[in-house]
């Protein structure tokens, strides 16, 4: 089954936040100095719960967008479910790395707009 244009930009932007995500979690799990954590925030985590919570979220966002190229409704569902988590992951995310934060939650919100909208199969426009 062909997929449409706006689902091939949600895999590839899930892929790409996939892999950002991951490399997040790489980075938390390292406990790297380039991360400041902040005082009296209310969403207090280990740095290196956050990193195993973004490093998973990062291999399942990725597979998932992987299978967004199959055109399965399932694939499309899941794929707005983890880009939410994604997305409120990283908002809780910000005190740590905010540009990176706010680079991944406009991925995210691309995403879940892209899947809701872009429901069109490719051969029914035809």
């Amino acid at each position: 089954m062909a997929v449409t244009g706006l689902t091939a930009f949600a895999g590839v932007m899930m892929v790409f936040g996939g892999i950002m995500a991951i490399f997040q979690g790489i980075a938390g799990i390292a406990e790297d100095d380039i991360f400041v954590v902040t005082r009296n925030y209310a969403y207090t985590f280990n740095l290196t719960s956050w990193g195993w919570i973004h490093l998973t979220l990062g291999v399942l966002v990725a597979l998932a967008g992987i299978a967004l190229f199959t055109g399965a409704l399932w694939a499309r569902i899941t794929g707005i479910v983890l880009a939410s988590l994604a997305m409120v992951a990283n908002f809780m995310w910000l005190p740590y790395y905010p540009l990176w934060s706010v680079v991944l939650i406009a991925v995210d919100a691309f995403v879940i707009w892209a899947l809701c909208v872009g429901t069109k199969s490719a051969q029914s426009t035809a």
